[in-house]
């Protein structure tokens, strides 16, 4: 039996467990026998995943959740061999996760980039059960809170475990953020929100989707938040800029006249 690596009291991180990096973290949750996997990674990894987690004397049977923290496929291309081997859990996400993955978006879910030479085979994962803001996932004697944080996609699920918030692609330890991709579903006034809202909860450490775990940090957040707020009125963000004042400036400037010696 391999020892179990907890990061938290019923909180293990399989990379972490691993000791390796296998991919997007992957947190499996446990009370009272029952446990949940928040998101798998990619297919290549699910059953050394599997492995790892029958070898900690978890029982398989006992999962009770699969979880999507959104459609991203290096999140969830091994879902369905996840269901292969796990077949008591139920596979659980957002609405818009569940249509994307049904669909098989190859576009939403970052398979396809074709400026890039990306192209990853995306199987046809069915969420068996959608879950949204309010809800409550209950595991042993445990309570997860589900919040909705959209802005990287408008599925991006977070889960509050008392002073824990597995936060999903939101924030990394380093100040940056998901990708912001108007294909993708991004949205920044919407980016803006859900960092406000993490801001402002009484939780006390952040367990990303990628990277280290970390202590929440206010002003590292704040930095984060003006910057996006900054991105709203860039034309560099093109599609996901709410606005762009250079051209209202161009605008004043056209009717009165360009004068080179106040320019």
């Amino acid at each position: 039996m391999l020892p179990r690596r907890e990061l938290f009291p019923h909180v293990i991180e399989m990379n972490y467990q691993a000791r390796q990096r296998m991919g997007c973290s992957v947190y499996l949750v446990h009370d009272r026998g029952e446990w949940l996997l928040i998101d798998i990674g990619y297919e290549d990894t699910a059953e050394e995943i599997v492995d790892l987690i029958r070898q900690m004397d978890f029982q398989l049977s006992q999962c009770k959740y699969l979880v999507c923290t959104h459609a991203d496929v290096d999140h969830i291309q091994g879902m369905k061999r996840a269901q292969e081997l796990l077949p008591s859990a139920k596979l659980i996400g957002h609405p818009e996760c569940q249509t994307v993955l049904a669909a098989a978006d190859r576009i939403m879910t970052y398979a396809e980039i074709s400026a890039q030479g990306i192209s990853i085979d995306l199987p046809v994962i069915t969420i068996q059960e959608t879950i949204n803001e309010g809800d409550k996932l209950t595991l042993g004697g445990l309570t997860l809170e589900v919040w909705n944080t959209p802005g990287h996609t408008p599925s991006q699920l977070a889960f509050k475990l008392g002073k824990l918030l597995f936060s999903g692609d939101n924030i990394y330890r380093d100040g940056c953020v998901g990708n912001i991709d108007a294909h993708h579903g991004s949205d920044l006034p919407d980016f803006v929100k859900s960092l406000e809202r993490i801001r402002d909860a009484d939780v006390e450490w952040l367990l990303p989707s990628h990277g280290p775990v970390f202590r929440k940090n206010k002003q590292v957040l704040q930095k984060t938040i003006d910057r996006l707020t900054e991105y709203q009125h860039m034309a560099d963000f093109g599609t996901c800029a709410v606005d762009w004042p250079l051209l209202e400036e161009w605008e004043d400037e056209l009717v009165r006249g360009f004068d080179p010696d106040k320019a």
